[in-house]
């Protein structure tokens, strides 16, 4: 099975979900993928599953990244971090908004795997 044939092989519909799940990340945290998961996890495809599950752990990272550097802003380094997990969490977003509306499996860096 080549990649075409895995691409061809995930719904269009499940790949729009998946793209709006990363994508809608950026604005709305953790909330996009969440929803996504808790609908899907049960009736939806693997790859939409696995992809939702993906975005959650990301944003669940980002999220306590952003409760360590608040909690650095005593110290006022945490000023500085805000602005380079913003720059990450869009990049990557992106990225994986993009590889979702392909039909391909993307794995965000720098992730803890929390929900397996």
């Amino acid at each position: 099975m080549d990649s075409n044939d895995l691409i061809e092989s995930v719904s269009k519909d499940d790949r729009n979900i998946a793209a709006l799940t990363h994508a809608g990340g950026i604005i709305f945290g953790f909330i996009p993928s969440l929803i996504v998961y808790l609908l899907k996890k049960d009736s939806g495809s693997a790859w939409l599953v696995q992809q939702s599950r993906e975005a959650l752990n990301f944003q669940i990272t980002v999220l306590i990244a952003c409760v360590v550097a608040s909690i650095l802003s005593t110290l006022l380094i945490g000023l500085f971090i805000f602005p380079l997990i913003f720059i990450v969490n869009l990049i990557f977003c992106v990225l994986a908004a993009i590889k979702a509306s392909n039909g391909e499996v993307y794995r965000y860096p720098l992730t803890l795997r929390l929900l397996s």
